[in-house]
């Protein structure tokens, strides 16, 4: 049962989910994938948020770089839980990208993850933590993660 949508606004971002798509298939969460541009086809993007719940999704994780709009699009068609990635894809080397998924206006939150690599590894452990809270397998696969972190090899 897929749990978690990643959605990107370009192609050229899949590069930067790589590590995303590692650690949700370590912590053994089905996802899907979509592309899907906040600024080129937003009535997609309105569909994609307003149809996710009943798609049986529990979390999305919307990758962004520039002006970031995606995470804060989603959040605002959807109440579930959106973790935004802000990517180093622009001049500013994705401080813009932090910034507006970061400010967030009150009632529309975006979880918002580090800049780039360590952002979209965390994005996809904060999704775990998530829905562990209802699936105990997940909840033990980060569990054990954890414990890992405690004891590297």
């Amino acid at each position: 049962m897929v749990l978690v949508g990643v959605i990107m606004g370009s192609k050229s971002d899949e590069p930067w989910l790589q590590d995303t798509f590692k650690v949700l298939e370590q912590m053994i969460i089905d996802y899907e994938v979509s592309v899907i541009s906040a600024h080129r086809a937003p009535e997609r993007v309105m569909e994609y948020a307003k149809s996710a719940r009943e798609r049986g999704l529990e979390v999305i994780i919307a990758a962004a770089g520039g002006s970031a709009a995606l995470p804060g699009t989603i959040a605002s068609w959807t109440t579930l839980p959106v973790i935004g990635i802000p990517l180093p894809t622009s001049e500013l080397k994705g401080v813009d990208a932090l910034y507006a998924i970061a400010q967030m206006p009150p009632g529309i939150p975006v979880a918002c993850v580090a800049v780039g690599a360590w952002g979209a590894r965390n994005a996809a452990y904060l999704a775990a933590r998530i829905l562990g809270l209802k699936y105990e397998n997940i909840r033990l696969a980060y569990e054990d993660y954890r414990k890992s972190l405690e004891n590297p090899r």
